[in-house]
């Protein structure tokens, strides 16, 4: 064992565990843990340091690096935390309370660490979150996750548990990872990534118990940090968690922020404009902030003039209106304000429009309208005013209270036609870049055509397939947002659109509820325009997805539904499609006869249609029931057919279909060299586009052919393949590859 080794090294040195620790630059909890068996996963970075501290050399070193190397590829080490904050003062109490959790949870080896933080918004629980977090991320080697979870969005749009593990279990898993279908398996999946590690888990934001509850880890040696505006007592009784309630700032606390933010000198000079400064900002961090930006603004201004500026001021933050003067932040956020220009202000305000949680350049571009050049300045000052935070690099943001005061003063200085464009505007941009977005990632799937965007709609130019992916994953929280900006508003034509140009990538990627979600969203917005061809698009998409999910009443369903529409408007095409998901339901259940006879019917409509892709997908799908019905050479013929097609369209997934068809028709045959063939290249084509869950499919039947051939060797090597990708994904199939190597040894 590892530990053993480090353990016997620093004896052979005569090191204690403490000079150890100290020549390393690790905690003497680090090395504890590590020489316990407690860290299952060292980091490279550590193992170097170690091995530097021991004063290894040649042969010895390199063994005793490459003892890290298994770890390093169990998976991979997130580093999620949001940057520390600037200036961050104080917090002494509630930092020296964290510390004392985590001690306390490391002396009860079988138990995991909860803490919840707990206070009033604009209080500073995810300042302190952060703040801690990174002071004691070298106890966590295996990584740091991260999620705000959006409990008490303005836009009351919190993250789903179902969501929240899926980027979790992405990020722990790396590359290739699909995450589980329901919410149980991805607990299942998340917690076994978990086990054996230790990760700092920090869930920001948290709504209720429920919405934290999935996300603990099911094993010893993580901590969980949660922060939410409610005190969560059942986490606390029945969950074990520590509560960690933060109060406003004290008098020194808030005096030392002005400090860090302004300058020794210029605070200590007027105590007076101080003590008065910090009495009207009530101790919140948030207000003490916005009035020492305004100071360090303007250097000139005295803080006794600042300090006179706080006088009541009309508006409607009343749940944040303590009842006195001093408590409403209405008037300190307006400081700011009022500083800015004429544009800059317009920005700010329309912001409150949009949804969240963030946004870039060209999304604020298209809110207002403006030039990219002109936003870009535009940004930069309510950046600096501290009405806005770059907190990822091009990604703004912006806290809730200053969203709730903007969202007041669009409401009293903007018409509500003014608002109803800036909507419009920001949905077209969205909608624009994920339709080329998604046609970049899946270039011949059937679309419904979009109207172009309207004037003022800033683009995102997207050059190839990976930089599609890249935006898809940056922006899926705010597409989301974006669904239902549009359904709340009237703007049904988008719901449906986006939520269709996200269905390919949504899928891939594993995020169910968001899939499902998105087009039960895209289904009634439909309905309420009354438009029979977007019901049946938006029928036959969930028909899609309920096969996918193994919902196949409900599949039936949207399917009968989706067809019924396709009739009354002669769709061919339309129908077409229907039929296929129809045949796949019928092979699903195990009645290839009928199977046949709906891929017979999709085939007739399709060459009716003259739709050459929609024929290669149905003439596959009758070579494919033609196989399970025994009639292997009829297959072949089919597959055959709809390989040619396929090909001279250029469609890559169908030919990666198609070949996967063919090999098991020559396999069934006893055509053992063709079949081989057959199935490498369906191995490569899958390999190629990237569906992991496909490329494992044609592994295990590249295996099988390979066996049957007598080639036991390369069976073995292709089945330990196609189980790595089976694993990594959590899909079912596991356990069949297992018994088929199990069997070769």
């Amino acid at each position: 064992m590892f530990g053993e080794a480090v353990r016997e090294l620093r004896r052979r040195c005569a090191l204690t565990q403490e000079a150890l620790a100290e020549k390393a630059g690790l905690s003497v909890r680090h090395v504890r843990d590590l020489e316990a068996g407690r860290i299952a996963r060292p980091r490279p970075a550590t193992m170097m340091l170690l091995a530097d501290a021991l004063a290894l050399h040649g042969p010895e070193r390199e063994r005793f690096l490459a003892g890290s190397s298994a770890s390093a590829d169990g998976g991979a080490v997130p580093a999620q935390l949001p940057a520390d904050g600037f200036g961050f003062v104080g917090r002494a109490g509630a930092l020296a309370r964290l510390d004392e959790i985590l001690t306390r949870a490391a002396d009860q080896p079988t138990a995991m660490g909860l803490a919840v933080v707990s206070g009033t918004a604009g209080v500073g629980k995810t300042a302190l979150a952060v703040h801690w977090a990174h002071r004691v991320a070298a106890h966590f080697p295996d990584g740091q996750l991260h999620v705000d979870l959006r409990g008490f969005d303005p836009a009351g749009t919190p993250v789903s548990p179902g969501t929240a593990l899926a980027g979790f279990v992405n990020a722990l898993a790396g590359a290739g990872e699909r995450p589980p279908a329901g919410l149980a398996e991805q607990v299942a999946r998340y917690r076994s990534l978990l086990s054996g590690r230790r990760v700092l888990v920090v869930l920001d934001n948290a709504g209720d118990a429920d919405q934290v509850r999935p996300l603990l880890p099911g094993a010893p040696g993580c901590f969980v940090l949660v922060t939410s505006r409610a005190q969560f007592l059942g986490l606390v009784s029945v969950n074990g968690a520590q509560p960690v309630t933060l109060d406003v700032m004290s008098g020194a606390e808030a005096r030392e922020l002005l400090s860090r933010r302004l300058g020794a000198q210029r605070v200590t000079a007027e105590p007076d404009a101080v003590d008065a400064i910090v009495l009207a900002s009530a101790g919140l961090p948030l207000a003490l902030s916005v009035v020492a930006a305004r100071a360090a603004v303007h250097p000139g201004f005295r803080l006794a003039e600042l300090a006179a500026e706080l006088h009541p001021v009309a508006g409607r933050l009343d749940a944040f209106d303590g009842g006195e003067p001093v408590t409403d932040l209405r008037r300190v956020m307006s400081w700011s304000y009022r500083t800015l220009d004429a544009g800059t202000a317009r920005l700010f305000r329309l912001l409150s429009v949009h949804p969240g949680p963030d946004f870039t350049l060209p999304a604020a571009a298209s809110l207002a309208g403006t030039a990219p050049a002109q936003t870009r300045r535009d940004l930069a000052a309510l950046t600096r005013a501290h009405l806005l935070t770059e907190h990822r690099p091009g990604r703004f943001t912006c806290h809730d209270l200053l969203r709730a005061y903007a969202a007041e003063l669009t409401a009293a200085e903007d018409g509500e036609a003014d608002r109803h464009a800036a909507r419009a505007r920001l949905l077209d941009h969205y909608l624009t870049v994920a339709y080329a977005a998604d046609e970049l990632v899946y270039p011949q799937r059937d679309r419904l055509p979009v109207d172009p965007p309207g004037p003022g709609v800033t683009p995102v130019p997207l050059a190839d397939r990976d930089q599609a992916l890249w935006w898809f994953t940056e922006e899926r929280p705010v597409l989301l947002s974006a669904l239902r900006l549009a359904g709340g508003h009237g703007f049904d034509r988008h719901t449906c659109h986006l939520a269709w140009a996200i269905t390919t990538y949504l899928n891939q990627r594993g995020y169910w509820e968001d899939w499902t979600g998105s087009l039960r969203a895209a289904l009634s917005a439909a309905e309420r325009l009354g438009d029979d061809r977007l019901e049946a698009y938006a029928h036959g998409v969930l028909g899609f997805a309920g096969i996918s999910r193994d919902r196949l009443a409900d599949a039936r369903h949207h399917l009968e539904s989706a067809y019924e529409r396709y009739r009354r408007l002669g769709d061919l095409a339309g129908q077409a499609r229907v039929e296929l998901n129809l045949g796949w339901i019928h092979d699903r259940t195990g009645q290839p006869e009928q199977a046949l006879a709906h891929a017979r019917e999709a085939l007739r409509l399709h060459r009716r249609a003259g739709h050459v892709t929609g024929q290669a997908f149905a003439l596959n799908a009758v070579g494919w029931s033609h196989a399970q019905l025994g009639d292997h050479r009829a297959a072949i013929e089919s597959c055959e057919q709809a390989l040619a097609l396929f090909t001279s369209a250029g469609n890559v997934l169908g030919q990666a279909i198609t070949w996967a068809s063919l090999g098991h028709a020559h396999l069934q045959l006893d055509a053992f060299p063709d079949a081989v063939g057959c199935y490498r290249h369906a191995v490569r084509l899958r390999r190629e586009i990237g569906h992991r869950q496909l490329e494992a499919d044609a592994l295990v039947s590249l295996g099988d052919a390979h066996l049957a051939a007598g080639d036991a060797g390369s069976a073995r090597q292709v089945w330990q393949q196609a189980r790595d990708i089976l694993a990594s994904l959590a899909e079912a199939g596991t356990d069949t590859v297992d018994a088929k190597l199990a069997a070769l040894r």
